[in-house]
């Protein structure tokens, strides 16, 4: 790519995309996403309310959904902004920083969710493996080591994203394909080699991303080891059951995240609205769906929220 000179613009804005092709539907699609917001903001604070508000659910699995619920409106304030702002009322200019800034809460949002996923099916493993000694492995002094980690975790791989993309001038098209900023595609419009970048960014999502995929992989692996050793079939079928939310969350969290990343980074040719219609199922999907899951499958959980709202 031929060197920049210090006459060569750089752009200050970049504008956002909704959906090509359906502007005539903007209202009806970002009325439809404000309710979703709505929802997943109500059935995640909802959970964190009554975690914390009843004694008897001051246990790891459920700390541990409390600081996904947290994870969860953390992404959901980051995304809210701008993609209701393109939808509702047009508005598809962010500044470089703002930009900047959100895809690093963004990422580092996601990687931190990706991290206590991990440590949720490490509590799987431990329930099952080793009940006996649950909560004296899984103390709560242990379990805020645990969130500490996801914190620095996500800070010391994702800062470097927004640290390396500032270095860059954006010279060319400055029109993103979403409605919210993502290293991949912001990388791509820079006129400077992002050869650095886009290795950084790869290898990042690799040992992070990649490398707890494979380890939950291998926590359920111990897990459906032990669960065929028991003789009893009913304990099996139960410890299997306490397995299916945490199950059901990670393929909620993976699946999407994996097809995005892969499409981003070698699929151009495809589908721009299939592109479209991946990210907010990324964006939206598992906190929307997170509450849902655990709360059918909790008969905790269920029966407070049975109480509070026939109350």
């Amino acid at each position: 790519m031929l060197p920049v000179n210090d006459s060569t613009f750089t752009h200050a804005v970049f504008l956002l995309t909704g959906m090509p092709g359906h502007e005539g539907d903007y209202l009806w699609i970002g009325i439809t996403l404000l309710l979703v917001y709505i929802i997943l903001i109500l059935g995640n604070s909802l959970i964190l309310f009554i975690i914390k508000t009843d004694s008897n659910l001051h246990e790891p699995m459920y700390i541990f959904l409390s600081m996904l619920a947290f994870i969860d409106l953390c992404l959901s304030v980051a995304t809210l902004p701008t993609i209701l702002g393109v939808f509702l009322f047009n508005s598809r200019e962010i500044g470089i920083n703002a930009c900047f800034a959100q895809l690093f809460f963004i990422h580092f949002t996601q990687l931190a969710e990706s991290t206590l996923l991990l440590f949720m099916a490490f509590d799987r493993v431990v329930a099952i493996s080793n009940p006996l000694r649950y909560t004296s492995i899984l103390t709560l002094p242990r379990i805020a080591k645990m969130g500490l980690v996801c914190v620095l975790r996500g800070f010391v791989f994702i800062i470097p994203l927004p640290l390396l993309l500032k270095r860059y001038r954006y010279c060319q098209d400055n029109v993103l394909s979403h409605s919210y900023c993502l290293h991949q595609e912001v990388m791509k419009l820079a006129c400077s080699d992002f050869t650095v970048s886009s290795v950084y960014g790869l290898s990042a999502s690799l040992s992070t991303l990649g490398l707890d995929s494979i380890l939950i992989f291998f926590s359920y692996v111990i897990i459906l080891k032990t669960v065929l050793n028991l003789a009893s079939r009913v304990d099996s079928v139960k410890a299997l059951k306490t397995c299916g939310s945490h199950l059901c969350i990670v393929l909620l969290f993976y699946s999407p995240e994996i097809s995005l990343s892969l499409i981003h980074r070698y699929m151009n040719s495809s589908s721009h609205l299939l592109q479209i219609i991946l990210g907010y199922i990324n964006m939206l999907v598992p906190p929307l769906m997170n509450p849902i899951v655990y709360s059918v499958q909790s008969t905790h959980l269920r029966g407070r929220l049975i109480r509070i709202f026939v109350k």
